[in-house]
Formats: C-alpha cells, sequence, structure tokens
C-alpha cells in the first residue's frame, strides 16, 4: 500500500521546476562581472554549451530596446545584468533580473555626446559595488544590488588630465581594495583609490603621455605585482603596491590610439593596436622589472574587437593592415599560421567551451573552432535588432549569450541538449 502526503503534490511540482530549471543551466556557470570576463582574458571557463546552432541562430530569449546608444558590453554578477547608455547627454547604468526585468536605473552624469557618440565603459561589479566611467572623465560607485550612490570622482578635474578624441574608454580594474583608474593627467598618469570611499591610496608619476582607450591588466610575475597598460606613446608597467613605474616600452601608430589591453602566458606579453601597426612580442624579465621585444607581427592589428589567446596562439580579427580579415599567430614567435575571412570583416572575440565567439563588425555573429592549423568556422547567424555600428564585444555567462547592438540588448540561450 502506498501512503501519499497531501504535501507530496505541491512538494513534487517544486522539485520538478527544479529539476526543469536545473536541466537550462550549463555543466559549469559562470559570471562575466567586468571588462573581458573574470580574468580580463575574454575567456570563459564555462561547460555544456551547444557546439553549433541551428541556421537561424541560437533561441533568442529576450530582448531589452532603449538601453541608451553605446558600444559598451554587458556585465552580468550575482543574479543581475549590468549595462551603460547615452540618453542625451547623460550616461545611465541599468541593471536587469536575468529574465530581464529593469531593476534600477541611475544615471552617472555627463558621458560622450560627440564624436561616435554612446557609453564606452563596461560597469565592474565586486563584492556588491559597481563601478563606471564615463567618456568625459568622472568616475562613480553604486551599490551593485539597487544602484545607490556610494562615491563619486571627477578623475579628469583632479588630476588635471585633458579630455580624449573621442571619449575616455578605459574600464576600471579592482585591486584588493584599490581601483584603478588611468587619467594621464599632470598630475599622475594611473592611480589606486581606495574601491570603498574613493580616498586616494597612490599616484603614480606622470610621464606627460595621453589616455589611449586601453584598460589595465594586473599581472604577477615572480614576487612582482604589476599593472599593465598603454598610453598613447608606450606600454607601461606600475607596480601595484605603489604606482611607480617599472618599466616603459615604446610602441605608437599613426593614431596614438591603443585600445587593446595587452595579453600575458608565461611570461611573454601580445601587445597591438590596429591602425596599421601590427603585434609585438615581449618577454618579460622574471623579476617583472623589464621586457624585451621578442618580435614583430604586421599583419594581426585588432582594433576594438580584443584578441583571444589559447594554447600559445592569438586569435583575432585585424583593423587596417590585412583588411577586417581573421587570423592566428603564435605567441612565442609571432609566426602567422593563418589568415582568413572568418565570419566577415573585423569585430570582436571571445572564448568559451572549446569555441570562439566572433561578432563581425558587419552584424555576423559565429562560432570558430580555434585550430593554428586553419580557420574552422562552425555555425553563423545575424544579429537581428539595434543600429549603428556593431563594436560591443559578446559575452556569454550562465549559459547565456549577451549580444548588443546600439541601444538593443539581445539574450540567446546556449545551453547545449
Amino acid at each position: 500500500m502506498t501512503v501519499t502526503s497531501r504535501r507530496s503534490g505541491p512538494a513534487l511540482l517544486l522539485a520538478l521546476l527544479l529539476l526543469q530549471g536545473l536541466a537550462s543551466l550549463p555543466l559549469h556557470a559562470e559570471d562575466w562581472p567586468q571588462f573581458r570576463g573574470l580574468n580580463r582574458d575574454g575567456r570563459s571557463t564555462e561547460g555544456g554549451l551547444l557546439s553549433q546552432w541551428p541556421a537561424e541562430g541560437p533561441e533568442l530569449l529576450r530582448s531589452v530596446p532603449g538601453i541608451g546608444k553605446g558600444f559598451s558590453h554587458v556585465s552580468v554578477a550575482d543574479g543581475l545584468v549590468y549595462v551603460t547608455g547615452l540618453e542625451g547627454t547623460e550616461g545611465f547604468l541599468q541593471a536587469y533580473a536575468l529574465d530581464g526585468e529593469l531593476q534600477w536605473r541611475v544615471t552617472y552624469g555627463p558621458e560622450w555626446s560627440k564624436a561616435y557618440p554612446g557609453a564606452r565603459s563596461i560597469p565592474t561589479v565586486h563584492e556588491g559595488l559597481v563601478y563606471v566611467t564615463s567618456g568625459v572623465g568622472n568616475l562613480a560607485c553604486f551599490e551593485a544590488a539597487d544602484g545607490e550612490p556610494v562615491w563619486s570622482s571627477r578623475l579628469f578635474e583632479e588630476y588635471e588630465a585633458p579630455q580624449v578624441q573621442w571619449g575616455f574608454a578605459e574600464s576600471l580594474l579592482v585591486d584588493g581594495e584599490n581601483l584603478i583608474a588611468t587619467p594621464c593627467g599632470e598630475q599622475a598618469t594611473m592611480v589606486a583609490l581606495n574601491r570603498k570611499t574613493g580616498a586616494p591610496v597612490w599616484a603614480s608619476p606622470a610621464l606627460g603621455q595621453g589616455s589611449s582607450f586601453c584598460s589595465p591588466l594586473l599581472i604577477e610575475r615572480g614576487e612582482q605585482r604589476l599593472i599593465v597598460t598603454m598610453t598613447n606613446d608606450a606600454v607601461v608597467a606600475f607596480s601595484a603596491e605603489d604606482g611607480q613605474v617599472l618599466w616603459q616600452h615604446p610602441y605608437h601608430n599613426a593614431r596614438r590610439n591603443h585600445p587593446i589591453t595587452p595579453l600575458y602566458q608565461d611570461g611573454m606579453l601580445y601587445v597591438t593596436s590596429g591602425y596599421g601597426k601590427g603585434a609585438i612580442g615581449l618577454a618579460l624579465a622574471d623579476d617583472g622589472s623589464s621586457v624585451t621585444q621578442l618580435w614583430e607581427q604586421p599583419t594581426q592589428d585588432p582594433c576594438h574587437g580584443q584578441a583571444v589567446l589559447l594554447d600559445g596562439y592569438v586569435y583575432a580579427s585585424s583593423h587596417q593592415s590585412a583588411r577586417g580579415r581573421w587570423s592566428c599567430v603564435e605567441v612565442e614567435t609571432g609566426r602567422l599560421a593563418w589568415e582568413d575571412t572568418g565570419v566577415g570583416k573585423g569585430g570582436s572575440v571571445i572564448y568559451a567551451d572549446g569555441l570562439l565567439y566572433c561578432y563581425a563588425e558587419d552584424g555576423t555573429v559565429g562560432l570558430v573552432r580555434p585550430s593554428p592549423e586553419s580557420c574552422q568556422v562552425v555555425s553563423t547567424f545575424k544579429v537581428p535588432l539595434g543600429d549603428g555600428l556593431h563594436w560591443a564585444h559578446p559575452v556569454v555567462a550562465n549559459g547565456r549569450l549577451y549580444l548588443r547592438h546600439g541601444d538593443a540588448l539581445m539574450c540567446y540561450d546556449i545551453v547545449g541538449e
């Protein structure tokens, strides 16, 4: 005889709903809380994702129109999706639930509204706080849960920095209790602020070099902790402890514009910036105190789209030198492994679950299997919504693919069956 409790019906229903929810998650889920993911390298460790897409692309779960003009990708942390946008001359930070419902929306002040108007900074979310900068050099900190303002700073005014042509585009870096920014002013090139209060912690020497749209990267080499970024004249490393300049390596292109964050692996730095300059490989000394250039590669020169370093090879789209073609370069030698049309002219790239997610400047999104042998395009589809330039990077978080095109945000289900 079977004895059934009156609660077994609701309990069974709840269990089924929980199982259904678990089935919609990837085998390993991961947030994307800042510029280019957890480690600022464009790589996710998620597993259990689709290995190919239907002809029309993965399922579009939801779209959010009217997020404002911008080129910034989303950040995903603790069940919320954060994105910046421009309306009129004001910048807005918005937080959405994973189902697309707006949770809060706040202004962070004037935003870049001149040439190529739109938000540039990717929100940095860390331990309950979210940080953004504006294209005009202001910085703001908010409570991540409800958008309540915590502190703000007029970064350019405080450090006597000039306005940047095409707008300041740095995404802020958290290092322990410090928040790192690079105003490139007369009072300091890089600064560390207390991330909870905004109080100054250290200021680097002023190098007399301008901002170049680069977001900094934290590297540990031996016992040295370095923060590496690019000004308009050089690749520069600062001590994370006190902001002292550890080394500089000259690097110029025709525009003095270096939006690509350097990539790092096993003592090697990969540096590039677009505008026909090409890439260089720098060997970092064992103690982090100096670098030596090992090679120069004239073909691979991604611009806004960044690059991904996997198993000793860099994958990226080129800008001017190769007319928007995609390429693969061996990081130790600078050898060009291949060059191909890929998913379309130019664009951005990230990596998750064994595949590259490429977003071309013509609105084509593609899965590409990384290989130093050839460009292996698996699936493609076209972004259906939004307008303007396709410059925002894709984001993979918790089994979802987020794409931004202008003032439209799209969320796709990419969990494997």
